[in-house]
């Protein structure tokens, strides 16, 4: 009966999250060495099972490609590893005279895992969040639970073998609605670090705990006429086929001047890509969005050639991505919208004016706060549209998907985006062990001198002799007077 999984799957999570609190409590004692040896330890399995949970994620959701997955699985251990190795997260982070920071563990953290990462993911905050003294507990998505699961169980052993307490990463195996309520709602909670879609965002936030969550990607990528146009094409393309457009970060629009479109057209032509006419184009929108208005999963992590074979379209086999004509941006226009897939809205613009329009208009639409990308050599440009652009991640002349989680820019290398204030989410950053700590300060008290010292030194470039005499007039004036 389905009461009694739903039953078997709060019951999994609260044993896991018992076993968590006990872990964290162990957690609390080590120190930074200690916590670096089981975080390496995890890099290593990580990196020996790449390529076998690469295929089994692929295997499991159908999306993506097997060999960019286990990229992504790399990029999530070595990577992240290399950028946290010698980062301090725990004990005394800084002395400096009268102010001491201490790093603090939060607790125990529930990690929501996407569809389109399932296993990447899992080796990314796995490693974060012990870097950072805390354990985890993961929540799969329905799509994903054996390799999720798996990935949980590999890390965690190795994790355990080099002396982390057994239940510092967990796994629910039977997800359900129930399930992710307990874990967001648990008493032993202290932190959501929620991956996935935006009804599971919303529901970390409206949790009542901390949650750190990320929205929407939507990055529009300009292509300035001043760009070297075959290197940003190829930028472009090389993203949007990365894991068959899973990456949250990857372009979803392309904005050019009307100057330079035909060059723009016949260089995407030459690195093959698909124009659909107003009729394919058509076909393909119908496939794009559910009746609710949300992403068509069938159409995620697919190919451009397989998307268009749903939609009834013929292209040639090794057709790189799908690019539509578009020049409104809104919920009931797809082509404007989040697609994980090889499919490019392509916006074509009078002038730099309403490019910049066009942009905000398209993240404000869905994607704000998350990436924008720009291929410009002209610096005025560039400086001109990173002041207006609401994003978190503004890129230049590089692949926007593997630009945004750090992989080709020098952007902490994270799986997990905040969008800022704009995208509805607690950080704009990509999320490191950083923000998965608390800053406890020790403060001494600070020696003030009788008098007005102290207005004399907050007063920059003021003669202190001549502040200190006009307070002592001033004070036997208003003794006179009281008098």
């Amino acid at each position: 009966m389905e009461l009694d999984k739903d039953l078997r799957s709060r019951q999994e999570t609260r044993e896991l999250m018992e076993q968590a609190e006990e872990a964290f409590h162990r957690l609390k004692a080590m120190d930074q060495a200690q916590l670096d040896r089981i975080v390496e330890a995890i890099k290593e399995a990580a990196l020996a099972h790449g390529e076998e949970l690469g295929k089994l994620a692929c295997a499991e959701t159908g999306f993506g490609n097997a060999a960019h997955k286990a990229e992504k699985n790399r990029f999530a251990a070595q990577r992240v590893y290399d950028a946290i190795r010698d980062m301090k997260t725990v004990g005394i982070l800084k002395e400096e005279q009268g102010l001491w920071e201490i790093g603090v563990p939060v607790g125990v953290i529930a990690g929501i895992v996407p569809s389109t990462n399932p296993t990447s993911t899992v080796i990314y905050k796995s490693m974060i969040a012990l870097k950072a003294g805390s354990p985890i507990v993961f929540s799969p998505h329905p799509g994903a639970v054996q390799c999720t699961c798996k990935t949980a169980k590999l890390l965690a052993q190795a994790a355990e073998q080099a002396g982390c307490p057994k239940g510092a990463i967990g796994c629910i195996s039977t997800p359900t609605m129930e399930a992710v309520q307990e874990l967001m709602h648990h008493k032993h909670t202290r932190l959501i670090l929620a991956t996935g879609g935006g009804a599971m965002v919303k529901a970390a936030y409206s949790s009542g705990k901390p949650a750190i969550g990320v929205g929407a990607g939507n990055g529009p990528a300009y292509i300035h006429r001043s760009a070297n146009i075959p290197q940003a094409v190829a930028h472009i393309i090389r993203s949007k086929t990365f894991d068959n457009g899973t990456i949250c970060a990857s372009e979803q629009s392309v904005i050019l001047e009307e100057c330079c479109e035909a060059r723009v057209k016949e260089e995407f032509r030459r690195q093959g890509a698909y124009f659909l006419n107003t009729q394919e184009a058509a076909k393909l929108a119908a496939i794009l969005l559910r009746p609710n208005g949300t992403m068509n999963p069938k159409v995620v992590g697919q190919t451009a050639h397989q998307v268009a074979a749903m939609a009834g379209v013929t292209v040639p086999p090794q057709t790189t991505v799908l690019i539509a004509h578009e020049t409104e941006a809104g919920p009931t226009r797809p082509y404007s919208r989040e697609k994980l897939c090889p499919i490019l809205a392509l916006f074509v613009e009078r002038n730099e004016d309403t490019i910049l329009k066009r942009a905000v208009e398209v993240l404000l639409g869905e994607g704000a706060g998350h990436t924008f990308s720009i291929h410009a050599e002209d610096r005025d440009v560039i400086r001109r549209f990173a002041l207006e652009i609401p994003v978190s991640r503004f890129l230049v002349n590089t692949p926007s998907s593997l630009g945004g989680i750090g992989a080709t820019t020098g952007l902490f290398p994270a799986l997990t985006l905040g969008c800022g204030a704009v995208g509805g989410s607690s950080s704009s950053n990509n999320i490191s062990p950083m923000d998965l700590i608390n800053i406890r300060r020790v403060a001494w008290g600070e020696e003030v001198s009788e008098g007005s010292a102290s207005c004399s030194a907050s007063v920059p470039g003021a003669d202190g002799e001549l502040i200190e005499m006009l307070t002592r007039e001033i004070l036997k004036k208003l003794r006179r007077n009281e008098q």
